[in-house]
């Protein structure tokens, strides 16, 4: 049995000396892969170093997260496409060291300031960010990881608008409901999901991913965030992967190992790891 967790976060495990002690933790727990996820320019190139460390294991995208937008965005995305090899840069990467995907990228509301005027300002640079990631991604022709809080149709709207290949879109970290999933499922698009589907009051996560179905489901930690019952309120790793699998497993009536082929296979083909 081997899992892939298509979604953390590995810069406070490399950064407080924890990550090898995570990894072997990993491994134990079956977990065979892992994505970890770029968010702003000082984890790009951490995670890129990682990806050359552990070869074959851990697999990294570089992004601007909406909650790392800025004045300076236009800046810090113009960074981005270096890391595919793409221009002179000393963040240029060797063919094997290549991201997997761009992201994650999107718009959040939920973490915008109270203030109106502040708020929309802000908004406004994170649909300029995204509007300028999802142009790299078609010039690219990569998978793209998005984060939406809050802002789930617009999201959609600008994708489309964008119009790339919906098929390598995921919305990590899936909360919606069954009819936003219809619309991404109708569009070729994915949903991950987190340990919050083991939570007692997600029953319209549980439902999203029935509705999307085994044949389309990945699976992620977004460690060392949301953590999967029964660690729920402990910081999140990557071994706690299993716990989600095993849950997924009950939820869609079928063994672990067959979750665990079917999820992997979904990973492995959409970041062509």
């Amino acid at each position: 049995m081997g899992l892939v967790d298509t979604h953390t976060h590995l810069d406070s495990f490399a950064r407080n000396g924890t990550l090898p002690a995570a990894l072997q933790r990993a491994a134990a727990a079956g977990v065979e892969a892992m994505v970890t996820i770029g968010t702003d320019t000082d984890d790009w190139a951490l995670y890129r170093d990682l990806a050359g460390a552990h070869q074959g294991r851990v697999h990294y995208t570089v992004g601007l997260h909406p909650c790392s937008v800025g004045a300076d965005w236009a800046e810090r995305v113009a960074q981005l496409e270096s890391f595919w090899g793409r221009a002179a840069s000393p963040f240029a990467a060797a063919p094997h060291l290549k991201p997997v995907a761009l992201g994650e990228t999107g718009l959040d509301r939920f973490h915008l300031p109270k203030e109106p005027a502040e708020a929309e300002k802000i908004l406004g640079w994170q649909k300029a960010a995204f509007a300028e990631q999802l142009a790299l991604m078609k010039r690219l022709d990569c998978p793209l990881v998005v984060h939406s809080r809050g802002a789930f149709a617009e999201c959609v709207a600008m994708i489309d608008a964008a119009g790339v290949d919906w098929r390598k879109v995921v919305f990590h970290c899936f909360t919606e409901g069954v009819a936003e999933m219809a619309e991404l499922t109708k569009r070729g698009g994915f949903g991950s999901f987190t340990g919050i589907i083991t939570y007692k009051t997600a029953d319209n996560v549980r439902a999203a991913a029935l509705a999307q179905g085994l044949d389309r489901l990945m699976i992620e930690t977004d460690a060392p965030y949301l953590t999967p019952m029964p660690h729920r309120g402990k910081p999140n790793e990557v071994s706690y992967l299993r716990h989600t699998a095993e849950y997924c497993a009950g939820l869609f009536k079928v063994s672990l190992e067959e979750l665990a082929v079917r999820t992997t296979a979904n990973a492995r083909r959409f970041f062509s790891i």
